[in-house]
């Protein structure tokens, strides 16, 4: 008998619950067409909230690709072609190229396809072809479905969309929620004078841009304002890691396109409120420094420090001249560190840069202590340690679907407990690539990037901070006194890329 992989997918993770039967079902053909062509399964594979666009970022189907190497297996069996793909992309069709450089049978219950002939070639092309389209007509019908109710003034999606203040339900329709009552106080504490969106923010309990987003929201005088809809275009969609469902971006609509309607009848502010705000708003914007094309920017470093003494980030004050000042000290009151003039802190980051990192002996003496300590982080224990450790939230991930499928938890508290599994479960993805053992340090490559900045000192600003960008993440200073700062592991590694996510160098 030939021996197969079966393929199984399913697009959200709603379709591989229990209590949903398409993957069951999908086995169950697939056993059939076993039966039918004299096929022997030898492993499985299972994807589950993986779209047919995304399929190649999948890991599942890395290794698919990499057991069909293998002169052991013959084919690969699906119970239809779009389990296998629905391309959105022309890049989307080298999954089919894997399976005609590898000679391997792909086995469908109508009948096998030998993508490395001329007419099994043709076939899979036309059926991935298909596949794809049939993909963007469903999106399509569901779009139109969507926008349809939106027009009619209902909720199209879920409640996660909704903004702050406001609920939906089918018979009610959209109605102000009894924490709305602190956006009212923030339109009139505005209106009298109290123009700060961090101290609104704070009495309302969001962030100072949620609290500007609030603002500019025409649900207070009860319309509902749609002026941005998802790119239905291939280059609109993306994925996150692994290839798992995410969502497509934004972008604006057409003038004739955006969707405005009464879904309120009593609105909570007035249109002469709402307007007066935000001409305020606008204004605020407008005279706002970053906004300013004359604007004299002044610092240097600023967005580069953090304060050594307590860990929190420099801001830049005016107090009759320039400092650069802690926020524990300026904002919290809770750190010691003074405040350090422009002209001083800047003429000494600059020597810094322009003479100590390009002193071979002090950046020699930076490369042994980066090895001394990475030498202690990169152990083969601790990945297998953190390894086992993911394999052990993963399997808890499981139990607590299991307990809504049996009714155990609500849907509240069981998206409560999985946002604090995929959190622990991406700290620790993170810690591996941070253990993985990277190339060797080369003091000679670090030697050749920075020995341009001899002649930092005699930068503009711009140029200092085109390089800052790229160069240095994070100075650690407080009292004139800088502790360290960041280097990016690319310039003094062998290698000619990064490897993995979070793979700076620990400060040095």
């Amino acid at each position: 008998m030939k021996k197969v992989i079966e393929l199984i997918r399913v697009s959200t993770e709603q379709q591989a619950a229990l209590d949903r039967a398409s993957i069951p079902a999908q086995r169950t053909v697939n056993r059939r067409t076993c039966q039918l062509y004299g096929l022997e399964i030898v492993g499985s594979i299972e994807l589950a909230d993986v779209s047919g666009a995304s399929v190649l970022l999948a890991p599942e189907i890395q290794e698919l690709m990499r057991l069909m190497q293998s002169p052991d297996i013959d084919g690969v069996v699906a119970r239809e072609f779009s389990r296998l793909m629905r391309p959105e992309n022309f890049t989307d069709y080298a999954l089919l190229q894997a399976f005609s450089d590898s000679k391997t049978i792909l086995y469908l219950p109508e009948g096998p396809i030998d993508l490395n002939s001329k007419t099994g070639r043709l076939m899979g092309t036309i059926r991935a072809a298909i596949a794809g389209m049939e993909r963007t007509e469903i999106l399509e019908r569901v779009m139109s479905a969507k926008e349809e109710k939106r027009r009619q003034g209902k909720l199209a999606q879920s409640s996660a969309v909704l903004p702050f203040g406001i609920g939906y339900d089918e018979g009610r329709g959209f109605y102000y929620e009894p924490k709305a009552e602190l956006v009212r106080e923030a339109f009139s504490q505005f209106l009298a004078g109290n123009q700060s969106y961090a101290q609104l923010a704070k009495m309302v309990g969001v962030t100072p841009r949620g609290m500007h987003t609030i603002m500019r929201n025409p649900i207070w005088m009860g319309w509902r304002v749609i002026d941005k809809k998802r790119d239905p275009s291939g280059a609109g969609k993306y994925a996150r890691a692994n290839g798992r469902q995410a969502d497509r971006r934004k972008m604006l609509r057409a003038p004739e396109d955006v969707i405005r309607v009464r879904v309120i009848e009593k609105p909570m502010i007035t249109q002469q409120e709402f307007e007066t705000v935000q001409r305020i708003m606008d204004r605020k914007q407008q005279r706002h420094w970053r906004s300013r094309t004359d604007y004299d920017h002044r610092f240097t470093y600023n967005g580069f420090l953090t304060c050594s003494a307590c860990g929190e980030v420099v801001h830049t004050a005016l107090a009759r001249r320039d400092y650069y000042a802690c926020k524990g000290r300026r904002v919290d009151h809770a750190c010691d560190s003074k405040y350090m003039g422009r002209e001083k802190l800047e003429g000494m980051l600059d020597n810094l840069f322009a003479e100590r990192l390009t002193s071979l002996p002090f950046l020699e003496a930076c490369l042994d202590q980066m090895v001394e300590r990475t030498d202690g982080m990169r152990t083969e224990t601790e990945v297998v340690r953190l390894t086992a450790e993911i394999a052990g939230l993963r399997r808890k991930r499981e139990r607590v679907i299991d307990s809504f499928i049996e009714d155990i938890l609500d849907a509240p508290e069981r998206d409560r407990r999985l946002r604090a599994v995929d959190e622990r479960i991406r700290l620790a993805e993170d810690a591996v690539n941070r253990t993985s053992v990277s190339a060797p340090l080369d003091a000679g490559k670090l030697i050749e990037a920075l020995a341009p900045l001899g002649e930092w000192e005699s930068w503009t600003r711009d140029q200092k901070r085109q390089v800052l960008l790229t160069l240095v993440p994070d100075i650690r200073v407080a009292d004139y006194k800088v502790e360290s700062l960041g280097l990016n592991l690319a310039l003094v590694s062998n290698e000619n890329t990064r490897s993995g996510r979070d793979s700076w160098q620990p400060r040095a």
